[in-house]
């Protein structure tokens, strides 16, 4: 049976916009409902297929460690860890992860960060992504985009939502108003298709989203697939608020309305 590729998740950062939980947890560990928004994330590709991920440790990563070692606690399914060199295994019936943790340094930026897991890449291709964004992305079809392209990599686009309400005026009269209004440019979704090449690019001090991704740019070697669904990422407390919101939609009593269904939880429980 062929392995699905890797997929990398860079979970080493500071969270300083979400300062009060990153005095005492990773952004990568912050809840949303019962489960950090990584395992969010991670259910995502599993649920598709991927389920090797390579984790970029930084800031607190021995929690992120321990959070998945400890889920055989409050899971029976899932068996503890087995250490292999400088990887470690979790699997389950429910959440069939293969987890290879990589120390990258508390203060690598990402494209150092993913140049730091290049040994542990045994595949041509390999996912990428942060540990806060959530889409019910179509991972193969991202996969099958990529190798279409043929180029070094692929970068997801979305169109981001307006933060504020906005309202149509004519003629100094208010004629609409609309709530958080899908805004018409495209920004970086934040899932990532690399062919290996894309270490060429990188070294230990690069911002993936700086210099790499501009040069590929500029060589024409960085492609674009369209995501039309939905697409968010956990950046401030009023996020975490609304993503919690919305998951626990789920769990209210059904009163004779339709239950709202989580857009990102494309899994079955």
């Amino acid at each position: 049976m062929q392995k699905s590729i890797p997929v990398v998740i860079l979970a080493g950062g500071l969270g300083l916009r979400m300062r009060d939980y990153s005095e005492s947890l990773p952004k990568a560990l912050v809840p949303i409902g019962s489960m950090a928004v990584i395992h969010h994330v991670m259910k995502i590709y599993a649920h598709q297929g991927f389920n090797r991920f390579i984790i970029c440790l930084g800031y607190r990563g021995e929690l992120i460690k321990e959070y998945f070692s400890n889920l055989h606690l409050r899971a029976p399914n899932v068996k503890p860890f087995t250490n292999v060199g400088s990887s470690d295994i979790l699997g389950s019936k429910k959440d069939d992860f293969e987890i290879t943790f990589v120390d990258t340094g508390l203060n690598t930026q990402t494209g150092g960060r993913i140049k730091k897991i290049e040994e542990f890449i045994d595949t041509d291709d390999f996912f990428a992504t942060y540990c806060d964004s959530l889409a019910d992305m179509d991972l193969n079809a991202l996969l099958e985009h990529h190798k279409n392209k043929n180029k070094v990599a692929t970068m997801t686009v979305v169109h981001p939502t307006s933060p504020f309400g906005m309202v149509e005026v004519d003629d100094g009269l208010i004629k609409s108003f609309k709530e958080k209004p899908m805004l018409p440019g495209l920004i970086n979704g934040g899932f990532f298709t690399f062919n290996k090449k894309i270490f060429d690019y990188l070294d230990g001090d690069s911002i993936l989203e700086e210099d790499p991704l501009r040069k590929l740019t500029a060589e024409g070697q960085l492609a674009a697939y369209n995501h039309n669904g939905f697409w968010t990422c956990m950046d401030t407390h009023k996020d975490v608020d609304r993503l919690n919101k919305l998951w626990e939609t789920r769990f209210l009593p059904n009163v004779g309305v339709s239950f709202q269904k989580v857009p990102w939880k494309i899994w079955d429980d």
